[in-house]
């Protein structure tokens, strides 16, 4: 857009070069000033920027840049799970899962693990003909994901919950 810069950030604001995966930001014209009636939201979103009165958008969303700063979405902020020291994009494990023949929804989410710290949960809803076991569905993981993206639990559900929009509704799954 005419009259905007973006970029990607680590967890400490500082600005990354192209190939990185970090939030991205963006500055212009077009950023809004705040959410309606909520101050508290807005001040973590919007960030002051360089010029006096300006502020900056930390959008919340992960991105990677390849080398040549063409952006491509990882996953939103708040839903990356954090496993092994390592962050895990659902996003990433559920694209692996919808490639088990058969697979018809998969969801991914992270489960509290005292020695992980979290431990990635998947849910699966099969089409009628196809079954797996647990062991199965890990197996197939394993030489698709990187170990520590591997779901340690795999659970058959008959639907997923969504939303009024027909998104799957993560936050009721546990």
């Amino acid at each position: 857009m005419p009259n905007e810069e973006v970029w990607l950030v680590d967890e400490q604001g500082k600005r990354l070069p192209n190939g990185s995966v970090g939030e991205l930001v963006i500055r212009g014209s077009n950023v809004m000033r705040g959410y309606w009636e909520k101050p508290e939201q807005t001040a973590r979103r919007l960030k002051p920027g360089p010029y006096p009165g300006e502020t900056m958008l930390h959008s919340g969303d992960i991105f990677r840049t390849d080398d040549e700063g063409f952006l491509y979405f990882v996953a939103r902020k708040d839903d990356i799970i954090k496993s092994r020291g390592e962050k895990v994009s659902p996003k990433e494990v559920e694209s692996a899962l919808y490639g088990l023949d058969g697979v018809r929804d998969a969801a991914v989410i992270g489960v509290p693990d005292p020695i992980l710290g979290e431990a990635i949960k998947a849910f699966l809803v099969v089409r009628p003909g196809y079954s797996y076991s647990e062991r199965d569905v890990i197996k197939f993981c394993l030489r698709k994901l990187e170990s520590f993206m591997v779901p340690k639990y795999v659970e058959f559900v008959a639907e997923l919950p969504t939303t009024d929009t027909g998104k799957i509704k993560k936050t009721v799954l546990h």
